[in-house]
């Protein structure tokens, strides 16, 4: 499947955006073989139905997931406990088993992103001064730089569904956001979903013009508590792109203005 990660909705948006700007797309498949000619790279597979396949390509990008890059610490000789994928250990304070010896970002669990590692290094001198620090790995965002955008923090749709928790959902397309109407970029929406009875918002979904700095918007909701109300009743600037995070929240309650 395509971001299965992400919300399906925005993977179903992004999978019909790309797909619109000529990028073609194949699942399932499985690699035969890939032989360099010198001129030209051939790539042999199956498709999903098990067809035999051929593409020949002038560069062949491969990306298969990050590992930590842990081979060189010697763990073993220094009794450092490592995971069966290589993480190194660490409790809820990012304390290896080895005294004094603390490990964040990339080498632990958890999104292989910069803003958490800083996250983790600032909460990790905190502690290490004597001071009390807290990092809270499910209020990370994350982020695709790709045209359009595509954002999100907190739980997805199906994570909720699967947890069993009651939630509502509010949408709102770009195509309805006076600024992305001016600019012409009017593909996307803004989703967000909140707790059933509290109102409180569980996780924002964007994929659209500006989303990597729209979800701001999103880890600040979740940091401080904020319910879909809260964020309906914020006066945002006219036209911006910000006014669909209220008009999302909005809808969360069925109240939405323009559309």
């Amino acid at each position: 499947t395509f971001l299965p990660f992400a919300d399906s909705a925005v993977s179903r948006e992004a999978l019909k955006a790309f797909k619109q700007q000529g990028v073609d797309m194949e699942f399932g498949v499985h690699i035969d073989s890939i032989k360099n000619d010198g001129d030209r790279v051939i790539v042999q597979y199956k498709d999903k139905d098990g067809k035999n396949s051929e593409m020949w390509v002038d560069r062949l990008i491969i990306s298969i997931g990050r590992v930590p890059f842990t081979a060189a610490l010697d763990a073993p000789v220094v009794g450092l406990k490592l995971d069966e994928r290589g993480f190194v250990e660490v409790d809820a304070e990012n304390r290896t088993n080895l005294p004094r010896v603390w490990a964040i970002g990339d080498l632990v669990k958890g999104p292989m992103l910069a803003h958490k590692a800083e996250e983790e290094g600032v909460a990790v001198a905190e502690r290490i001064a004597g001071r009390k620090a807290i990092t809270h790995i499910e209020r990370v965002p994350s982020v695709i730089y790709t045209e359009p955008e595509i954002a999100w923090v907190g739980k997805t749709e199906e994570e909720l569904k699967n947890a069993g928790r009651a939630y509502k959902v509010g949408v709102f397309p770009f195509m309805a956001n006076g600024r992305a109407r001016a600019v012409g970029e009017t593909q996307g929406f803004v989703k967000m979903l909140a707790d059933a009875e509290t109102d409180m918002v569980l996780g924002m979904h964007i994929i659209g013009p500006q989303a990597g700095e729209l979800i701001a918007q999103g880890c600040d909701a979740l940091s401080f508590g904020a319910t879909a109300e809260d964020m309906a009743l914020i006066c945002d600037p006219h036209p911006t792109f910000s006014e669909a995070i209220k008009e999302a929240a909005l809808a969360v309650n069925k109240e939405g203005i323009n559309f």
